[in-house]
């Protein structure tokens, strides 16, 4: 079983930081493909960010620049650090994983269905 716990979402002004976490939990499984996802109301979700099971990364091209995924394996947690942050990044952050996905980043930001473990969501809300 692979449990998944995001935190860290918050309401910020333009131009603010914030860095979401996202530990998991797994006594079975030590290598995931793991990655940052996020949908807005009336919007489909979209790939944020990435890391594939050899550690490749990543972006959704609109983050591009702005965003850093990045994770401690010592302590089991995904992060993503979110700077220059513009109101179109307001959405719901889902973090998901995977021990059996072997998609390169990019097409795992494109295919995220096949992810099989997701999170609850933490809110991200940026205001102009």
């Amino acid at each position: 079983v692979v449990q998944l716990a995001e935190s860290g979402g918050a309401s910020v002004q333009a131009g603010g930081s914030l860095r979401l976490s996202c530990e998991v939990s797994s006594v079975q499984y030590s290598r995931f493909c793991m990655g940052w996802f996020r949908q807005a109301p009336g919007k489909r979700r979209e790939g944020v960010a990435v890391i594939d099971r050899d550690g490749n990364i990543d972006y959704g091209d609109s983050v591009k620049g702005r965003f850093t995924i990045s994770k401690d394996n010592a302590k089991n947690t995904l992060y993503l650090q979110m700077d220059s942050l513009k109101p179109e990044d307001t959405a719901m952050y889902y973090c998901a994983a995977d021990p059996y996905l072997s998609l390169t980043a990019s097409q795992a930001l494109q295919y995220h269905g096949d992810f099989g473990y997701w999170g609850q969501g933490t809110q991200v809300t940026v205001s102009s």
